[in-house]
């Protein structure tokens, strides 16, 4: 069990039937009244943010979220399969449970599988990624307005802005988590 008086940032723990995650909290004391603990929570199944105020004595069970690496293999339809680093075996993950970053990941990528109780709710990629341009506009000399940037898409499908100086075929850094061109690779 935790108390709300406990709560920090990355805190995981059940309430009302959901798993949650604190990604904010600020203990407040004010002059008259009692102390209490305003929280910015994600549901970590469906990825809601709700904000709400705890009272510092309130407990909750702590809910455990394992991390399990493993790499992924190849998909089939809507299933996307992954086999443990350890017991090689393999695990078939839905689509909808993969999550918008999961565009930049390539076969025999190894990324974490997000599990609660043995049920998996989402896939974690790395933060950031290798991958090459396979299709984009040539840019043009002269084209040197700032920040300028063109669309391009990449080995895995997925399509990004780059900047004018990026060729078809060039290996390029990505950001998984916002989706966003980094660097050269």
């Amino acid at each position: 069990m935790i108390s709300a008086g406990d709560f920090r940032n990355g805190v995981t723990f059940e309430m009302d039937g959901n798993v949650v995650q604190v990604i904010e909290f600020q203990h407040v004391k004010p002059g008259k009244g009692a102390a209490f603990v305003r929280t910015k929570y994600k549901n970590v199944i469906t990825g809601a943010v709700v904000e709400r105020s705890f009272n510092p004595t309130d407990k909750y069970p702590t809910a455990y979220i394992e991390r399990k690496d493993m790499q992924y293999l190849y998909n089939e339809d809507d299933l996307y399969y992954f086999m443990d680093m350890e017991s090689y075996e393999q695990l078939p993950i839905d689509k909808s449970k993969l999550g918008p970053s999961f565009a930049f990941v390539k076969e025999n990528t190894e990324v974490k599988v997000l599990s609660y109780k043995g049920n998996v709710f989402g896939v974690e990629p790395p933060f950031f990624v290798e991958l090459e341009v396979t299709e984009t506009d040539p840019g043009f000399k002269g084209d040197t307005a700032t920040n300028a940037t063109k669309p391009a898409i990449l080995e895995t499908g997925a399509e990004i802005k780059v900047p004018l100086f990026i060729d078809q075929g060039d290996m390029i850094r990505i950001d998984t988590r916002t989706g966003e061109y980094m660097e050269r690779a």
